[in-house]
């Protein structure tokens, strides 16, 4: 379950030192106070990921703007980064053989 359906499905999040939080929705149309929050959480572009410390401070700034954001804990964001990098990394070649496949003939 990536991080961004398990955060929606309200599914219980390990404690974390860390968390990471990642704006997943525009800041354009939204209310002046949670673009004030946003950009007191260094949030200022769509997809940008942040690492803040798990204090209430910071987790009352995130439930004002769970709307827009995703959190992730140290071992998911870890588990997401190391998907996208198998998935990015070099593959090996393909060895395509297109000569005809020679016979050998065993009857001399």
């Amino acid at each position: 379950m990536s991080a961004y359906n398990a955060f929606k499905a309200n599914v219980p999040v390990a404690w974390s030192r860390n968390l990471y939080i990642t704006l997943v929705r525009g800041i354009p149309g939204t209310r002046k106070l949670h673009r004030r929050t946003l950009e007191a959480l260094r949030l200022t572009k769509c997809n940008r990921t942040v690492m803040r410390w798990n204090t209430p401070t910071v987790r009352g700034m995130i439930q004002q703007v769970k709307r827009l954001v995703v959190v992730e804990t140290e071992e998911m964001y870890n588990a997401r980064k190391q998907k996208d990098a198998n998935h990015q990394a070099l593959r090996p070649p393909l060895v395509v053989n297109h000569q005809p496949a020679t016979t050998i003939d065993s009857s001399a």
